[in-house]
């Protein structure tokens, strides 16, 4: 497999190129057709990754029922699709450097990982919550406002089922959550240990975590509905 830093390139750089081309053919695409392939896209991304237990193939299905959620932000407003695209970048690059610092390749390198450095795994669970889409941090933001765009629309169907189908990507959100800050191999329950700070401190990885989890309140200012 690509090492951390060729598969944080991967899922976020060169999301860029084909969002631009989206963006200029945005006009002549059908808005039912894409957002009927953004609801594929979401679930097909999170009933694949339910049996990965490779941190990176994890986050390329990630990725894929994350740019579900873009297409149909792109459906219905290009600057919503712009912010879904910005906090996604944000979220994603987070989680990479996290995984990187740590090593973590696999679930059971993030239970071991957490018992080594607690402090940042804590950082990596709550961005990887955050990825998942819980309120209030950063990751609910963009989609509750495309969820709010499909109730504008009048297709409450659509909005609901939307919302069921990313539940398979909030559980193995949750899952790697789990492992990386309760259990401590070989036990899969709960367990008690002690923490153990690391004196170096990464500065890049605290202003990208903080804004990974923390930007939900100034929603008015960075979206505005037409």
């Amino acid at each position: 497999g690509t090492t951390m830093m060729t598969a944080t390139v991967i899922s976020t750089w060169q999301k860029l190129a084909p969002l631009t081309l989206l963006y200029l053919t945005i006009n002549n695409m059908q808005t039912n057709t894409l957002i009927i392939l953004g609801i594929l896209s979401v679930l097909i991304g999170g009933l694949v990754g339910l049996n990965q237990t490779q941190t990176r193939k994890i986050m390329a299905l990630s990725s894929v029922a994350h740019m579900g959620w873009l297409l149909i932000a792109l459906a219905m407003d290009p600057s919503l699709a712009t912010l879904t695209m910005s906090t996604y970048l944000l979220m994603t690059t987070t989680i990479f450097l996290c995984l990187n610092t740590t090593t973590a390749k696999t679930l059971l390198d993030l239970s071991t990982a957490s018992s080594q450095s607690p402090t940042l795994m804590t950082t990596t669970s709550i961005t990887l919550l955050s990825l998942g889409g819980l309120p209030p941090l950063t990751g609910f933001m963009p989609k509750l406002l495309i969820l709010k765009e499909l109730a504008t629309m009048k297709t409450p169907v659509l909005a609901t089922t939307l919302a069921l189908v990313s539940l398979p990507s909030l559980y193995f959100y949750t899952r790697m959550v789990y492992l990386a800050t309760l259990t401590t191999p070989p036990n899969t329950h709960c367990t008690k240990y002690k923490w153990r700070l690391k004196t170096n401190k990464k500065t890049h990885m605290n202003i990208t975590a903080t804004l990974a989890t923390m930007i939900l309140p100034l929603t008015p200012l960075l979206y505005t509905p037409y």
